[in-house]
């Protein structure tokens, strides 16, 4: 299991439809993956739970990953997540 802990940039800004760039970005791996910050835990392949998660700018957020590509998938999820 990999993990990261991350500060998400403005993503709205930076993406056209946020929310399902993300889950896209997430289903391209084979790991699980899963977002955490204040007590909650989504399925990052989850568009609802995306939605329900909302992630904004400045928000500290785990990435974990697990799995045979988590560490490529760590990378991809942290990318779109602070806009590099």
């Amino acid at each position: 299991m990999s993990r990261k802990e991350i500060v998400v940039s403005n993503v709205s800004e930076e993406h056209s439809n946020s929310i399902a760039e993300l889950v896209q970005v997430a289903c391209r791996f084979d790991s699980d993956i899963t977002l955490e910050s204040n007590n909650r835990r989504i399925n990052a392949k989850s568009i609802m739970g995306i939605m329900a998660f909302n992630p904004s700018k400045g928000m500290t957020v785990n990435i974990v990953a697990e799995g045979s590509d988590e560490e490529e998938a760590l990378v991809a999820m942290e990318k779109f997540l602070v806009c590099e």
